[in-house]
């Protein structure tokens, strides 16, 4: 054994990782890419992607999934937390009307295990693939004294690219109407509140009916819903959309605001959108404030989008699993009644 082995870094598994990653991280490859796996730096072409150079604006973002890391490890499921990442990553830059070009990914562990990490990264080649979005670099970082037994974490960095007349948000007004899209659960956010809340209603593999037979920790890693599909299914539909909004952390009180000009609030009607039953699990057994609760998770709203009042039953009509939740008023902030 290698005295930087013996220290804890195994180059050996490393490389190993990268074998067990290469036909993943290739297959999302588009005509764009111009250095392979194993660059220094990738390459990327943005004449082969952007039609119009001169209107193109690239937006970029980078984030993380949180403490769902520990809870993947708890559950010893690697299968869906890179598309959580890269989802995450590609909502982020849909609101600001941007497409993905490509993805960078940074993985770091206590110990180095191929499978475990190549397990990951093919989830976040799955959903580039999916997206239309390369993955053009990556990094794997082994650093044991930092993360402790059977941890690990996960961040990426996205870039798309948006036509400068048509990025978000726009001419939202008074009276535009706001509907949402589904979550399929927690997401990327909450997970520290959820944690604490998990012994309280029987652990990870308890399976309390109102879930369908799905564990807790089933539901708690249900993957992080991608809304490129409605925004283009809207698009094709010719539903004028006005702003978009992803309820990420912070919740429906933080997030809605960020995309409403000065002068506009929001209302919220209850009971308009169906809630998934691990929020009213987790929120029971813990006694969580409604105020909390809406701050902690996304409570269901997905992603909400804000439209013109008479596009609505379009838009309904288009996307049948959106409901219509509330409408932008006078005022500050987010009302929920």
């Amino acid at each position: 054994m290698s005295s930087y082995a013996k220290a804890g870094v195994n180059i050996a598994e490393g490389n190993r990782a990268v074998s067990l990653m290469r036909e993943a991280v290739q297959s999302t490859y588009t005509p764009a890419v111009l250095a392979g796996l194993g660059a220094f730096g990738g390459c990327f072409d943005l004449s082969k992607a952007v039609s119009n150079l001169n209107d193109a604006i690239l937006v970029a973002s980078t984030d993380g999934v949180g403490t769902k890391t520990l809870v993947a490890a708890a559950c010893n499921d690697y299968t869906s937390i890179g598309a959580d990442l890269v989802n995450h990553c590609i909502n982020d830059i849909l609101v600001q009307g941007a497409r993905p070009l490509f993805f960078l990914d940074y993985i770091a562990v206590d110990v180095l295990k191929a499978e475990q990490v190549a397990a990951v990264v093919q989830s976040i080649a799955g959903a580039c693939r999916a997206a239309g979005c390369a993955i053009l670099g990556g990094e794997t970082a082994e650093m044991p004294g930092v993360y402790r037994d059977n941890t690990f974490d996960v961040a990426g960095t996205i870039v798309g690219v948006a036509q400068r007349g048509a990025m978000l948000p726009t001419d939202v007004s008074l009276g535009d109407a706001i509907i949402a899209l589904p979550s399929n659960g927690l997401h990327t956010n909450g997970f520290s509140l959820a944690r604490r809340l998990v012994d309280t209603v029987g652990g990870y593999h308890a399976t309390p009916a109102a879930l369908g037979g799905l564990t807790i920790g089933q539901a708690l890693l249900a993957p992080h819903r991608c809304y490129i599909d409605e925004y283009t299914a809207l698009q094709q539909t010719g539903v004028p959309i006005h702003a978009l909004a992803h309820i990420t952390g912070g919740g429906v009180y933080d997030n809605l605001p960020r995309i409403l000009p000065a002068g506009c609030g929001a209302h919220i009607r209850r009971g308009s959108w169906s809630v998934p039953a691990i929020f009213d699990i987790l929120v029971n057994a813990g006694d969580v404030s409604e105020s909390d609760a809406y701050h902690a998770f996304n409570m269901g709203l997905g992603m909400l989008v804000v439209l013109p009042a008479a596009a609505v039953s379009a838009a309904l009509t288009c996307l049948p699993e959106a409901r219509l939740v509330g409408s932008v008023v006078a005022g500050e902030g987010v009302t929920l009644q």
